[in-house]
Order: structure tokens, then sequence, then C-alpha cells
């Protein structure tokens, strides 16, 4: 019997269906959209349709008015919305017509509000509730609740490990698609290849008239390699062999498939030299390591020291980006870097002005040398600073100063 796993967005979009005309549940393909709209829909009442079958297309595209009234009063749920983009207009008219919240539930495997089509019809009447692959907490029945007890100052200093780093790589490396972590070994890897395959020649060509689609995977590819780096467009292009002109909208397809995601710089007016470019890393650490051929072993100490730090500083990153789209916290992630060397992996920063930071180490081991700009950071920020973590790969907690601590990687879930 089928492992039901909770998904901890269920219950933002239920909630969005109270006050709001049009809900979007929106995330990369195969995460398992469907599923989570499924269950709403049991719950909630009303009818889910898809435009993966091609009838239901036809019948959406001939007269998107009649479509959208089947349902009646009750809910509509319309399952990969971006193959359609036509019945958005009309959407736009029914739901001023009727202003009453809980009307539509919408999926799409790309960010409808990035898309031209349909970002101004549905500005102002819809919410999106991001998802993604299942989180490590989600996998073992547990809600992750680290995003707010780091920014309400908790230090941790009670938390156990019994995970290693071997461990860690191998979460990792395993990612969070449920139909991935259904399987193992080279039937994962032909799984991975194939849903790539599938984006590049079905999603891709639906929300994008770009002409050089085919080149998605090798762009895909040489962001893995760079996994967790700022993203330099110049480097990029020379290796992908793109235009640095025209290599921008590719790179802002891949986001709007939710494969990748940029983490902005970050800076307070700290230092007039802080680098302002983002961060780039793919959402899933497991699509990242099959693009760049690593396994587990492969990112071991003896082995490739440097694909191991990336991947486990994506990791924490992919992480984080779940929990944000349920904690009670309002909070935003970014890094920071200064070009005097000061660096903190990840920040997150509430809008009251809260800042906790955040390292990420693939050792087991934590020195002063590793905390120093969590505590530049701290210094400079004062009350502001509410806590600072180092994520290592050992067994126990250990403080390292005022509101800073080592913390075993696994605080993120446990």
């Amino acid at each position: 019997m089928e492992k039901i796993v909770t998904r901890h967005v269920a219950s933002v979009v239920l909630e969005s269906l109270t006050d709001t005309r049009v809900v979007v549940v929106q995330g990369a393909r195969q995460v398992g959209k469907t599923t989570l709209v499924s269950h709403v829909v049991d719950q909630v009442g009303g009818r889910l349709v898809t435009f993966d079958d091609a009838i239901t297309r036809a019948g959406a595209q001939l007269d998107p008015m009649a479509f959208l009234g089947q349902a009646g009063d009750g809910l509509l749920a319309i399952d990969e919305v971006q193959r359609v983009p036509e019945l958005v207009l009309a959407l736009k008219l029914v739901v001023d017509r009727d202003r009453r919240p809980g009307r539509f539930l919408l999926t799409g495997s790309a960010n409808l509000l990035r898309l031209p089509a349909m970002q101004d019809s549905l500005a102002g009447r819809a919410e999106s509730v991001d998802l993604f692959g299942f989180s490590q907490g989600e996998q073992s029945g547990r809600r992750e609740r680290f995003v707010d007890r780091l920014l309400a100052g908790e230090t941790f200093t009670g938390h156990r490990s019994d995970l290693g780093r071997q461990d860690y790589l191998a979460a990792a490396c395993a990612g969070g698609y449920p139909e991935a972590l259904s399987r193992t070994g080279r039937r994962r890897s032909a799984w991975w290849d194939n849903y790539l395959r599938r984006i590049v020649e079905r999603d891709a060509p639906d929300v994008s008239g770009l002409h050089r689609l085919s080149e998605l995977p090798g762009l895909l590819r040489l962001l893995a390699a760079r996994n967790a780096a700022e993203l330099n467009l110049a480097s990029l292009a020379s290796d992908a062999q793109i235009p640095v002109r025209t290599l921008a909208p590719y790179v802002d397809l891949l986001e709007t498939l939710f494969l990748i995601h940029r983490i902005p710089a970050w800076s307070t007016n700290l230092s007039k030299r802080v680098v302002s470019r983002p961060k780039v890393a793919l959402l899933d650490t497991g699509l990242a390591a099959r693009l760049v051929n690593v396994t587990p072993s492969g990112a071991a100490s003896a082995a490739n020291p440097e694909v191991a730090g990336q991947l486990l500083e994506g990791f924490v990153a992919g992480e984080l980006r779940r929990q944000l789209s349920w904690a009670t916290e309002d909070a935003r992630l970014h890094h920071y870097r200064d070009h005097g060397g000061a660096e903190v992996d990840l920040v997150l920063e509430t809008g009251d002005g809260r800042v906790a930071g955040i390292e990420v180490k693939a050792a087991s081991s934590v020195s002063a040398r590793d905390i120093r700009w969590l505590t530049q950071l701290r210094d400079r920020l004062g009350a502001r600073f509410v806590a600072g973590v180092v994520l290592h790969t050992g067994a126990t907690a250990a403080p390292f100063g005022e509101r800073i601590t080592a913390v075993p990687m696994d605080v993120l879930w446990d």
C-alpha cells in the first residue's frame, strides 16, 4: 500500500481559499500538486479537471466561460492551467463579476505570475502557494519549525544527532521528488533523465517562445556544477556558449519552471562594498547530483569534498525554502558577501528587521574560524541579530559565543 505523505502547505491552501478568489498551487512537474489538490477537493467539495487531458483542453479552448461555470457555486480545481493560457482572461471576467472567495483552485508547473499572458489577469485576484518536493520532515512525518524557532532566538544547544556526513549526502542525493524517491540506483537515474527530457519537450514550450530550448539541459547541468554559487552571467554564458545578452531569459525560464531558485544578496547598508549578485541553486539536490553525475560516495571526503559542500549548502537552502512556505514567521532568504571577504552562506530576515545567519559545513567539526563572519554580522547588527547557527555533519551542538551555536544539520527537521 502506497504511503500517504502529509504535505505541510495543505493548511496554507485551505486558509487561502477562505479569503481569495483564485488560489494557485504551483511548482515543478511531479512534486505532487495534483495529489495535494485532489485531497483539498475531497475536503471542501468541488470538481477537479486536468488539462493533461486533450478533450478537456479542447473544451476549455472552445468555450472558456462555459468551462469555468461547470462547478456551479462550488470549487473548480483546474490542473496544469498553463496549458490553456487563453482561459485566464475568461477567469478574470468571471471572478470580477462574482468576488466570492474560494471559487477556483489552479495548479501550474510554472510560476504563473511570471508569465506575461497571465500576470496582468491574475494580479490582485490570485494567491500563489509554492509546492516543492518532499521536505525531510514530510518524509518522516514531522512538521518542521526550524525557521520559526531560529527567528525566535532558540539556541538548539541540547540537540544531538545520530546522523553523519554520508547520511546527509545520501539525503541530498536522493532529493525530494516523490517518484524518484520510490526508486533506487539506475532506475532513479533513468527517471531523472526522462524527467528532464519531458520538461524540455513539453513544459518549456508551453510557457516560452525561446528558440534554443534544446540547450536547457546543458545550461542546467552547468548551474548544477555551480550549485549554491553566485550567478556570474558572463562566466556562465562562456561555458554554455550562449551569448551573454541572450542568456538571461533562459535562466529566467529555469526559475519559472521551478528547477532553480535565486537567493538574492542581502545588505542593510553595512558596507558599500557588498556584493550584489544572487546565488543560484537547484531546488532539488537529487536532480543536481544526477546532473553532475555524483553519488554520496562520490562526494565523500576522499573523493570530491568540494561537491559535498555545494550539495549540502544547496540542500539546506532547499529545506529552508520549503519551510518558508508554511512557517509562521514571514521571512525572506538571502546570502551575504562583501568584497572584503566576509561571507554568510544564508541569511533570513523578517519584515520587522530581525536577522538570523546560517553557515553550512560538510565537516563534522567546527572551529572559531567557521563562525567569524557570523560573529562580525552579530556585532554589526546588534539586537537585530537574533541567532546564528553553523550547521555541520557531526553529532553534538555547542555554543560559540553569544547567540551563535554549532548544531548538527538535522536540526532542520528533527
